[in-house]
């Protein structure tokens, strides 16, 4: 791929980081007053900006050279999400788990849910809308020639290779709960970094 193409991909992204950014900063200052309406929202656009950016990201996961590309903009954009999106979960794992240790209400719990499914589905349409324009190279296509399989395995190996780096990641992340948040964000970003090569 064309360093263009990358780079107008890497625009693509942080433009959609800055205008998640603001639209947090906005329903923070104007629905303090609505809080499970402000708990949505926030939820929703922020993982709306994962959403967008990991569709994203999986159209430069061929870009030379390979892998180092692909794993510098994972832990790239990883950190990018740690430090863009605090008090976001922005997985339903995620929210699960303090909701099976009675941190957060089911109703709370449910709404963030909610607030996922629906981001990820409005993500979905708005990158294939971006994709249709075909404003950068990787887009050329994209639509017709679907997601490829990076794992190259069967749907059962893929099914317990994820359902292993899940489980390695959830006791990795109770393990750096108490370290501060500057390095916890690298530390997690560097794990996850890890398991995509690894898987």
């Amino acid at each position: 791929m064309a360093g263009g193409g990358l780079g107008t991909s890497l625009l693509l992204m942080a433009g959609i980081v800055a205008a998640v950014g603001l639209c947090r900063r906005l329903t923070r200052r104007r629905l303090r007053s609505h809080p499970l309406l402000c708990t949505f929202l926030l939820e929703m656009v922020s993982t709306f900006q994962i959403c967008a950016c990991t569709n994203e990201l999986c159209l430069l996961g061929n870009t030379e050279p390979k892998p180092h590309t692909g794993l510098t903009l994972t832990y790239g954009f990883t950190v990018l999400h740690g430090l863009t999106l605090p008090g976001s979960t922005c997985n339903p794992c995620g929210t699960l788990q303090p909701m099976w240790g009675g941190g957060t209400s089911v109703k709370m719990g449910g709404l963030k849910i909610g607030a996922q499914f629906v981001a990820a589905m409005l993500a979905r349409v708005f990158m294939h809308f971006l994709w249709r324009l075909e404003m950068a190279e990787p887009h050329f296509g994209a639509l017709w020639q679907g997601c490829s399989n990076p794992m190259q395995t069967t749907e059962v190996q893929a099914f317990c290779i994820e359902l292993l780096f899940s489980v390695v990641f959830q006791l990795s992340v109770l393990r750096v709960e108490s370290i501060n948040p500057k390095y916890k964000v690298h530390l997690l970003a560097l794990l996850i970094t890890m398991l995509v090569y690894a898987g």
